[in-house]
């Protein structure tokens, strides 16, 4: 008895889930009996939602009812026929079966055996009751609503999306209607002519549509270019429409046109005269033009970028806008290169930054470009900027006057090439005069014109070159590859070497200084003023370096401990002042303060290692060697083909014009001397082993051509750096040299030298990428050997006299006064100075030396 209450109980708990689970299973009945029934009802309130029986023929839409009520009828006995109500067994079958081992049915068997032997019956009651506590974790069934078997097009997923989009843009009201339709129309066709009329003003105004049956009669504000759209219903003429709005003109359709459109261009009258009638006052609301303004004189950036910043105003939006630029010539001073008349070229045309995201209505943005490459870079040019909206009206600032900026050259020779490449550009009259000038640059320069050797060889090839398509006719892809060699050439003229940090500072130093006297922008001078901060930086950490580097050498211990020791401070404090002046406006005294920096950098004294030359060292030079060699065989090989076109061009030439006979080490002279590789008088040159041999007399150019190649091959087998990304370059540089220098040797075999100069230029240009690459090589591995280094010692001072390694590097404040007071340790560097000065064991310079700095601080 106690086993069939328990079992009971545990039944009774499970009533709520059972109940639950045969809904689902009641659910399930449904969905797959009825689910075509549905589908059809949605479909059908779909069509009656979005309007369409007012669009429709009333006998269609009578013939449509038909037919889907009798579809209706047929789903609905289908479904009634295939509907099966799911019983309590069902249900409990569904929920036992979720169950492990059945529980539910477990509970309700009895034991065929034993009933009156007892541990039968203490068996069965512990399986009851383990039963018991399964059906505790009973929960309902979820119904399986899945039919897509029955269904497979998916047509009630399809019957419900047309639903919804009738439910958001149709109308509800449209349900009313169904009832009466034959009725309402009856009634309408019987009270007379009516009508309906839509308002949508343009999209890019963002205003809505408006229903003109719901506009009260009086005044309407419409935007400009709204289109208006009237239905007339009834008998025709009954209704006719009269408008001035439009302004229409010419042939005009009749005012009792069934279906009638017109937009709105000004402002007027709107009528429907008639049975039903109405009339409206029209207020165009008239769409204004796009304005912009330069919200400040353009400036040119620290890149040589010109920024011109703007606003633009719209009613809606502006959709794009554009800046022309044309060559102010009347105000462009027409001197030297200028005199001649400009070749004619189109107006610079850029587009308008506009916002990404946001309103355009109205903003301010920067317009950034760079023109310094542009033939009218620095000249005065007219500059308009257009702005439009979505309606075609346009919108202009007029025409702002000024020079277009560009980026500046400070250092005088890159400043030369840069307005001889502005010449050629300018009009390729100014050709003869451009190669003129710069055979007069590049005859005997003087020292320091010129700081390095490469840069004097790729201005004498560019000068070679560009004589030679003269005696051609210059071409105008030819005068634009010239011109972008000048920029290159510029380019490195005015950055110089950035890996020598001397050479930098020096540079920077003097940019700063070419730009106080040529009376520079602010802008400038503050970028350039950053420049000699950052150079000096880099210049003291490559001291810093080179004195840890001769402490592990060996160096003079002695010099060391009596050299100069200063805080960074101090420079920084004379960079502040020069500054300061400058703001000023006094710039003689800024200059002056800037000699004296430079003077105290100069002055300086740092022990230098007297090692041998590193592989990547030797390697730079013998390349250096190998592109010297390939200018002058190519100068003579240019001397030739003069000659080949005036016989006689030797004529009062000599060695010294390098033009002609090339100088030393840059051809061979007519007489024979001179000849490449020979600068130092030992004939070792590369060319000199190719043929001179035991005669010494020079030998053909294709012969010492071959020879050059060998030797680059040689060089190109013992090229450190292999396997790091810059040492790669390099050599992929050097094999094209190879085969440029292999083209030359075959045309110079052939006679044509045309063709061997332009295949030496292609390989000097590979050499000198192969010399870009190798020392950017080299550098990295030297940064690499300075933070092992520094890593190692981690104790060593800078020529500043602070701690490296753990109490801050070269270029910080940190561990500079180390705690102590600043004025005690000020006195105690001035005191210092005053001892060196007076022992008269230090040499002058170094005394002269201590005596300015004690004048200055």
């Amino acid at each position: 008895m106690a086993e069939h209450n328990g079992s009971e109980a545990a039944l009774k708990r499970l009533s709520w889930v059972i109940f639950l689970t045969r809904m689902g299973l009641f659910a399930e009945a449904v969905t797959r009996a009825f689910w075509p029934l549905w589908t059809l009802v949605f479909f059908v309130l779909a069509v009656v939602l979005a309007g369409a029986l007012d669009r429709m023929p009333l006998e269609a839409v009578w013939l449509g009812g038909v037919v889907a009520v009798g579809v209706a009828i047929a789903f609905l006995v289908r479904g009634v026929r295939r509907f099966e109500w799911p019983s309590q067994e069902m249900a409990v079958r569904r929920l036992d079966a979720t169950l492990p081992g059945r529980p539910i049915q477990a509970l309700q068997d009895s034991p065929a055996i034993g009933r009156n032997d007892s541990a039968s019956q203490a068996l069965w009651q512990a399986h009851q009751s383990r039963m018991a506590a399964r059906t505790v974790q009973a929960r309902p069934v979820s119904p399986d609503l899945r039919i897509s078997s029955l269904d497979p097009f998916g047509l009630r997923f399809i019957a419900l999306l047309f639903l919804m989009t009738a439910f958001v843009f149709g109308s509800v009201s449209n349900l009313t209607a169904v009832k009466d339709l034959g009725a309402a129309r009856g009634a309408a066709l019987a009270s007379g002519p009516t009508w309906e009329g839509w308002i949508e003003p343009p999209v890019y105004t963002g205003k809505p549509a408006m229903y003109l049956n719901d506009q009260a009669e009086g005044m309407l504000t419409l935007p400009e270019g709204s289109r208006v759209l009237l239905r007339l219903y009834g008998e025709v003429g009954a209704l006719t429409v009269s408008e001035t709005v439009s302004g229409r003109a010419g042939v005009i359709e009749s005012a009792a046109d069934a279906e009638q459109s017109f937009e709105v261009s000004q402002s007027g009258a709107l009528e429907i005269a008639g049975p039903g009638g109405a009339s409206w006052q029209i207020d165009m609301l008239r769409d204004g033009a796009p304005k912009v303004s330069a919200r400040a004189a353009p400036e040119t950036s620290d890149r040589g970028e010109m920024t011109l910043r703007f606003e633009a105003v719209d009613d809606y939006g502006i959709i794009g806008g554009t800046a022309h630029v044309t060559l102010d010539l009347p105000a462009v001073a027409r001197i030297y290169g200028l005199t001649v008349p400009p070749e004619p070229r189109d107006p610079i045309e850029v587009a308008l930054p506009l916002p990404i995201s946001g309103d355009r209505a109205q903003f301010e943005d920067v317009l950034i470009e760079d023109f310094s490459k542009h033939v009218w870079a620095h000249l005065p040019v007219r500059v308009a900027l257009f702005v439009e909206d979505d309606s075609g009206q346009s919108g202009t600032t007029g025409a702002l006057q000024f020079e277009l900026p560009a980026r500046r050259f400070f250092d005088p020779l890159a400043a030369a090439v840069i307005e001889l490449r502005r010449d050629l550009l300018w009009s390729k009259e100014n050709g003869r005069r451009v190669a003129q000038i710069m055979r007069a640059l590049s005859h005997r320069p003087e020292e320091g014109v010129f700081r390095r050797d490469t840069d004097y060889l790729r201005f004498r090839a560019i000068l070679r070159r560009l004589e030679i398509n003269l005696e051609h006719g210059l071409r105008d892809e030819k005068r634009d590859e010239f011109a972008e060699a000048l920029w290159a050439l510029a380019v490195d003229l005015e950055d110089g070497d950035l890996g020598n940090a001397a050479e930098r500072l020096r540079q920077a130093q003097e940019r700063l200084s070419e730009a106080m006297k040529n009376g520079a922008s602010d802008q400038e001078i503050a970028r350039l003023m950053q420049e000699l901060r950052e150079a000096t930086e880099d210049y003291m950490r490559e001291l810093a370096r080179r004195n840890q580097q001769d402490g592990e050498d060996g160096g003079d211990r002695q010099s060391a401990e009596n050299s100069m020791q200063l805080d960074q401070n101090d420079l920084q404090r004379m960079m502040d002042r020069i500054q300061e002046l400058m703001e000023q406006g006094r710039m003689a005294e800024a200059q002056q303060a800037l000699e004296e920096l430079q003077r105290l950098m100069e002055n300086m004294q740092v022990t230098q290692g007297q090692g041998q030359q590193s592989p990547g060292e030797q390697a730079m030079e013998g390349l250096a060697d190998t592109l010297r060699e390939q200018q002058g065989l190519s100068d003579e090989a240019f001397r030739e083909l003069q000659e080949q076109f005036n016989p006689g061009a030797q004529s009062g030439q000599s060695q010294e014009n390098q033009g002609y006979s090339g100088g030393e080490g840059r051809g061979q002279a007519h007489d024979g001397t001179g000849g490449a590789g020979q600068e130092d008088g030992s004939g070792e040159g590369a060319s000199g082993q190719a043929d001179a041999g035991e005669t010494g007399e020079p030998g053909a150019l294709e012969d010492r051509q071959n020879a050059l190649r060998q030797e680059l091959s040689r060089q190109l087998g013992t090229l450190p750096g292999q396997g790091s990304p810059e040492g790669d370059a390099a050599r992929q540089a050097l094999r094209g040299a190879q085969e440029a220098m292999e083209g030359a040797e075959e045309a110079l075999r052939e006679d044509d030298l045309a063709t061997a100069i332009d295949r030496q230029a292609e390989a000097m240009d590979a050499l000198r990428e192969g010399m870009r690459s190798l020392g950017e090589a080299m550098a990295q591995q030297q940064q690499q050997g300075q933070q092992g280094t520094a890593e190692a010692q981690g104790q060593g001072q800078d020529p500043l006299g602070r701690s490296q390694g753990n109490r801050g590097a070269a270029g910080t404040d940190e561990g500079a006064l180390q705690g102590e007071d600043v004025y005690r340790q000020a006195r105690r560097l001035l005191d210092e100075i005053r001892r060196r000065a007076g022992e008269a064991e230090r040499s002058e310079a170094e005394r002269s030396y201590l005596e300015r700095l004690l004048e200055r601080f």
